[in-house]
Order: structure tokens, then sequence, then C-alpha cells
């Protein structure tokens, strides 16, 4: 399952800093001028997982295979982009093709760093983007709307159900409000969903501290976790500079210097977590003596699901799943010792896969 995370924010903000950093390459220019980043740049990363390593040495397995998920660095946004301004149109085409969304809020002084609005105000920044999002949702929904009536009113009961979502959006967005509030039944979700909503998608406020504020915030982080509270969204301090040092050293040297600043891991951790709660998602894995290998899955996904993610024709030929929980099967030292001792589970069709199930699928070819 892929996951693709857009790094929006307005220019100079530090998004390409983290993206670069993130995802240890220089492929973004992180130059100090608006629209310096024009095409998205995306980049993969591994999500790290310290159960991988202790399942690997448990199974004596040759490799270990992580998830993996999508970073967009976006191209910066203006006032007026939902009208086209600046590079308006390419960056809400560009966000809506990602499953979530990193707002880079910078949260940080320096006179060297020049900022579009000549003000260093995160949640006016933030509003800028929200404005943005929320004016081409309005649109987008504006324009849909008279047609989806007719259908309703002739006895539509698919458009009857849209337009009510839509009015129910509307009414939010017209007064300032992101679509992320809409209250809906999980009957309506799949309609909901399918109104591709730029407000709808999962937010995350990443606040860009300098170095000394990594570890506890600042007044400015603050703000934004107050603003955060009020628009459903997540927050997680992060500075863009650390980890562009941090991605440059080796893993030893990472450790010695993050202890230095108070930090107990790389930011990257923590933006990953948020990210897989903000979508629901959750782990499970294989293990055997050519690879460990972990797999991303949404929490609720039950064990056909899971097997679908490695291979559509293990989920359509699914006949059972051998189930062993990730505590038991280091603890115990792999897949025989935990069957000996009863802790290896068939599962059927119905069983809901818990975070950390360590799996064997058996299928019908």
């Amino acid at each position: 399952m892929g996951l693709k995370m857009g790094i929006v924010g307005l220019p100079n903000v530090g998004k390409s800093t983290l993206f670069n950093a993130l995802t240890r390459t220089a492929a973004a220019q992180a130059a100090n001028f608006p629209f310096c980043t024009i095409e998205p740049n995306v980049g993969e990363v591994a999500i790290p997982d310290a159960r991988l390593e202790k399942l690997a040495a448990v199974a004596k397995s040759q490799q270990t295979i992580p998830a993996r998920m999508s970073f967009v660095d976006i191209a910066g946004l203006v006032k007026g982009a939902s009208k086209g301004e600046g590079l308006g149109n390419q960056f809400l085409a560009n966000i809506r093709e990602c499953d979530a969304i990193a707002y880079v809020l910078r949260c940080f002084e320096d006179g060297n760093v020049i900022h579009v609005a000549n003000k260093i105000d995160p949640i006016a920044d933030a509003e800028v983007v929200e404005t943005e999002l929320m004016l081409a949702d309005l649109e987008s929904l504006e324009k849909r709307l008279p047609g989806l009536e007719k259908k309703a009113k002739g006895g539509d009961k698919e458009a009857k159900l849209t337009v009510d979502l839509i009015n129910r959006s509307l009414a939010l967005l017209r007064e300032g409000k992101s679509a992320r509030l809409v209250e809906r039944s999980a009957e309506e979700e799949k309609a909901f969903t399918e109104l591709q909503l730029l407000t709808s998608k999962p937010a995350l406020f990443v606040c860009n501290v300098d170095e000394g504020s990594a570890a506890t915030g600042n007044a400015m982080t603050q703000r934004v976790e107050d603003y955060a509270k009020t628009h459903n969204a997540a927050v997680i301090i992060i500075s863009a500079e650390i980890e562009s040092q941090l991605s440059q050293l080796p893993d030893a040297e990472q450790r010695e210097y993050l202890e230095s600043l108070g930090l107990e891991e790389p930011g990257l951790n923590r933006l990953i977590r948020e990210a897989y709660d903000l979508l629901g998602l959750q782990t499970y894995f294989t293990a055997g003596p050519k690879e460990a290998r972990a797999w991303t899955i949404h929490k609720g996904d039950k064990a056909p699901q899971a097997a679908g993610v490695i291979h559509s024709d293990f989920e359509r030929g699914f006949i059972r799943a051998q189930t062993i929980a990730f505590d038991d099967y280091v603890t115990l030292g792999g897949e025989v010792p935990a069957k000996e001792a009863g802790k290896a589970r068939d599962e059927g069709k119905e069983y809901v896969v818990k975070d950390g199930d360590v799996m064997l699928f058996k299928f019908n070819t």
C-alpha cells in the first residue's frame, strides 16, 4: 500500500530543506527565493520500525524490507493560488493526488531567510494555505451542485445523498472552515471521499523551528497547537536544519547528536507515526530465512485484505492465515517454538489483523 504525503506551505518556510532531509537526497532545490520548486519532487523513504530488525534476527532473514511511504515536495503556494496565481493550478492538482497534507509552518526568526510576506506568523501562513484550498473546494462544489440537484429531484438516491453532503460542506466552507470538520456517518464516507475535497484530507501542521526549540517548542508552536485543535489537525515540531544535518551523519553519530539536543529520535520517525495515525494505518509482518518484511494496511482490515497487499491472488484465493503476535514470535524464538507453545493461530476470513501480527498466508492458486 502506497502512502503519499504532500509537503505544502508558503515559499521559504523550509519545505524543500525538510524534503531533502527526509529523503536523504538533494533533489529539491532549497533556494532562497519563491517558486524555486516548480515540478513536485517525489521521494520514497523507508518507514523506521525497530521491530523489523528484531524479527529478522530471530528468523535469521537474509534481508529486511521495510514498508515505505512517499513524500511530495509541492511548489510554494501564494495568495490567489485558487485562481491560478503563481503556480496555483499545478499546486492544487498535486495536492489532490496526495493522501494527506503536511503544512510546513515557519516558527523561527532568521534575517538571512526572506519571508514572502516579510513577517513571521505561522498562523497567518496556515490561513493563506487553508483559504486557497477552501476557495478551490467552494468553486468545485458550486459547479457540481446544480447538475446533482436535478438528478436528486428526479429520484436518484445517490445524487440526493451527495447533494446533502455538498450542502453541509458548503455551509462550513462559507464560514471559513475546512471540510475535515463535516460530520458524516460511516455510510456517507464513500460518497464524501468521492467529492475529492482538498480540505477534507488529513492534515498535519509541521512547525519548523530553530535548533534551540526542537525539543521543547516555542511561543509560535504553542499558537499553532491551539490553532490545530480547532481545525481537526495534528501538530509536530521539527527542525528542518537538524534533520538536514542528521541525514548526512552515520547512525552512531546521529544518536550522539540527538542526545546533545535533548531529542530521542529523528523527526522523520515522529512524522511517519503521525502520518500513520492520521490515515488510520498499521503494520503487519512476514518473516522467513529469505526476508523479513513490513506491510502497511488500514486499521480494521481483515486477513484477506492484508493478504491482498502482497498480491491480489492471495486475497482472491485466501484460505487462512497463520498468525503469531510479534511479542510471542520474538520472545519464544520464532515460528516453530511459537507453534509448540500454542501461540500460532489459524485465522479465517473474518479475522481483523492487529498491529505487529506476524502472518503466513495459505491460499488457492
